[in-house]
């Protein structure tokens, strides 16, 4: 039972953020590899190689990380194996993806 509202809470969180009427809409050439991680890193690629704030949520909605990147390496050694939800915005827009750590 438990899972279960852990999957719906997880459900309108992904909503929630995805229907962002601020955001100025998704950034020209996402790009997030690999997901799922498995080695506590992750690439993050855009079409504007802009400085990317970084922020990540679990489940439940709290913010684990706060971050800003530079270049398109992000360390994730210290998340638990678990689902997330990042948002990275770069100037004017945002993406929102469900990321998941093994």
């Amino acid at each position: 039972m438990k899972q279960l509202y852990l999957v719906i809470s997880f459900l309108f969180i992904s909503i929630a953020y995805g229907q962002d009427a601020k955001s100025g809409g998704d950034i020209d050439g996402f790009k997030l590899y690999p997901n799922p991680v498995t080695n506590g890193k992750i690439y993050i690629n855009t079409t504007a190689k802009a400085p990317k704030k970084i922020l990540i949520f679990d489940v439940l909605g709290i913010q684990v990380l706060e971050t800003t990147i530079l270049g398109t390496e992000l360390n994730l050694s210290d998340l638990d194996a678990g689902v997330y939800v990042l948002r990275v915005f770069e100037k004017n827009k945002v993406a929102t993806r469900k990321l998941i750590v093994k």
